[in-house]
């Protein structure tokens, strides 16, 4: 193929898994079109073809790292062939580009894949424009926190690097030359008697399957093929059993649900999400704010969608789905905040002058910091939003674009398909928590779930998806170092469940276990299994080699990790290690995963008696052998 060079052309790649890197992307593509930029496309980066780069000139990268330093599925096509080794030094070298990552720093391996990629692209002999952005959840304002001087940087030296690319960059920092974008959605309406659409009813499974597909397949992410629009499953919850005891700011919930129809396989190690619902009365308060009807029926499509396409959603027809419904089940609007762009759009709709400057301020750079402790900060909603902003009627097509998207829950499955037939189990804990404001908040999914009581829930039907997790599912003869704090334990109990099973047809290998929790009197998590499993030849006894230790942090002064009990430990698990065991670590993304890390490296290095350079670079090559997993959340 010969390659056509567009000198005047930038080029935005982005890999998004839940819809940030897509949201960085295209205000990339939207201040690079206020610099005058004759030429800009934004594309996911497995929509584009990699054999093409060669023919580029300058590209834009942002890319999201999830999981454990896992590139995003958006991307798996085109990382996939940058990796050939065919591809030679100087493949790219008449490409200039840039990388910007998101992740979040609480996790070990923070932006990997935007650093990855970076490597790579060097590699093959393309030339950094500038250095690449690391955007950081944890960051006081995000991942916009680093975006914004990184894109100030990328323009300034675009501009110099081409003038024909940006010929007015001062366009894109002046506020006052700023005009409303377009919308990228369209919606055509229908009253409820021109739909030829069934009323829905969401006591009948297949209606329910149906509805939820459609709305998601409409909606802003499922136009762009993030995640599978049609579930995997519906559950019935059929238990709801409190975990914890005397604890006012802990409730941890074992939550059982049984598959509403059958041929749904799963195992252990995998992930359960859940599409939440929201509460009623903030749906129909938003619907109300915004001066909706609830009861018409509407299509939504981009306007990038083909024109017979269009023209064939433009008829009322079996596609179209009730407003109402379509909010309820795609657009968080109370419990997600919004963005700094849909500050920016409310701004030019807002008709009060003090509410217009408020908005201006809160868009521009200067506001961003405040902008962050008035939204982020504070968690505010959509729905608040809105009703601060009371002059302000955003049209729908805006909302449906900007609103953030209702995203399902990720849970470690905490049943073994061995021991439970025809159900699955989690371990949730409900989140709570209380602004600088003093305002009480609560996490949608959790405490949704936690307010299901069978059997009167039992004919909810909730829309599941199972998918592979970072704990690949262990041969019996395989053994195994656990290690889960809190509900992080949850993955586990499906993996002694399963042992046990495996233990009654044949010899299986030795498991330790090592748990940690506050205190055994209030949340020491499935007492009565692990104590069971640890006596009477249980799979965590010492008879069969195993064992189960637990670590209080506060029944005692001092506090006590699961840390201090590995150490206690350190000749048994080199001892398991030793003997080819596999390492398996799940619970909070914060301090936990390093600081068990670095324990492991000392037991390694203290009972092998090498260096703790050496132990740490073993512990890397039991990584990539698969003797050493991570599965963590913040």
């Amino acid at each position: 193929m010969e390659f056509q060079y567009k000198p005047t052309r930038l080029l935005v790649l982005y890999a998004s898994q839940t819809g940030n890197a897509l949201d960085a992307a295209e205000r990339v593509g939207r201040e690079a079109e206020r610099g005058g930029c004759p030429s800009v496309e934004v594309f996911s980066m497995d929509a584009f073809d990699a054999s093409c780069l060669p023919g580029e000139r300058l590209v834009i990268f942002v890319v999201s790292t999830t999981g454990q330093g896992d590139n995003p599925d958006a991307m798996k096509i085109f990382w996939k062939f940058l990796l050939q080794r065919n591809l030679g030094h100087q493949w790219l070298e008449n490409l200039h580009y840039a990388v910007f990552g998101l992740g979040d720093s609480g996790y070990q391996k923070f932006n990997f894949a935007a650093k990855k990629l970076d490597r790579r692209l060097l590699d093959l002999g393309a030339k950094p424009i500038i250095g690449r952005g690391l955007g950081d959840d944890q960051h006081p304002s995000g991942y916009e926190g680093a975006l914004d001087p990184w894109l100030l940087s990328l323009w300034n030296t675009i501009s110099k690097f081409d003038s024909t690319i940006l010929p007015r960059i001062p366009d894109i920092f002046d506020l006052s030359r700023r005009t409303l974008d377009h919308a990228k959605y369209q919606i055509t309406y229908h009253s409820s008697h021109e739909s030829q659409t069934v009323v829905p009813s969401f006591e009948d499974l297949n209606d329910t399957e149906k509805i939820v597909e459609k709305a998601r397949t409409m909606s802003p992410l499922g136009q762009h093929g993030y995640g599978d629009n049609k579930p995997h499953c519906f559950l019935r919850m059929v238990t709801n059993e409190c975990l914890t005891k005397d604890a006012p700011d802990r409730d941890v919930r074992h939550l059982e649900f049984e598959f509403a129809s059958t041929g749904m396989e799963y195992q252990v190690g995998d992930v359960l999400e859940i599409l939440p619902s929201q509460n009623p009365k903030a749906v129909d308060a938003f619907i109300k704010r915004c001066k909706l009807d609830p009861d018409c029926y509407i299509i939504v499509y981009s306007k990038s969608t083909n024109k017979e396409s269009v023209e064939s959603h433009l008829k009322p027809s079996a596609n179209s789905i009730k407003l109402r419904t379509f909010v309820d089940l795609t657009m968080d609007v109370a419990s997600a905040s919004p963005r700094r762009y849909f500050f920016e759009v409310m701004s030019f709709y807002a008709t009060a002058d003090h509410e217009k400057e408020r908005l201006h301020y809160f868009a521009s750079p200067e506001g961003r910091d405040d902008l962050y402790q008035y939204n982020q900060k504070e968690r505010r909603t959509v729905l608040e939003v809105l009703e601060d902003f009371s002059s302000v009627q955003m049209p729908f097509e805006w909302l449906v674009q900007l609103v953030p998207p209702l995203k399902t829950r990720a849970f470690s499955i905490s049943s073994s398909p061995l021991a439970h037939p025809n159900q699955v189990h989690i371990t949730v804990s409900v989140v709570s928590w209380t602004t600088p404001y003093k305002r009480k908040r609560h996490g949608l999914c959790s405490t949704w779930l936690a307010g299901l009581h069978p059997p009167d829930s039992r004919e909810i039907y909730i829309p599941a998806w199972i998918h592979h997790g970072s704990l690949p599912p262990p041969p019996p003869s395989l053994p195994l170092v656990l290690i889960g704090p809190g509900t992080g334990c949850a993955p586990f109990r499906a993996f002694v469940e399963q042992r046990v099973i495996q233990n009654q047809t044949g010899p299986t290998a030795p498991i330790i276990f090592f748990f940690g929790c506050r205190s055994r009197e209030t949340d020491f998590l499935y007492e009565s299994f692990w104590l069971s499993q640890a006596q009477n030849s249980g799979v965590l006894s010492a008879e069969t080699g195993g064992g189960f230790f637990v670590a209080f942090s506060r029944d005692q002064p001092r506090k006590i990790y699961v840390q201090h009990k590995m150490k206690e430990e350190s000749n048994r698990i080199w001892s398991l290690l030793s003997s080819g065991a596999a390492v398996y670590l799940a619970g909070s993304s914060m301090k936990m995963p390093a600081d068990v890390t670095s324990v492991l490296e000392e037991i390694v290095a203290e009972q092998s008696g090498a260096s703790e350079e050496s132990a740490a670079r073993w512990l890397k090559m039991q990584e990539r052998a698969g003797k050493f997993h991570i599965e963590s959340w913040s």
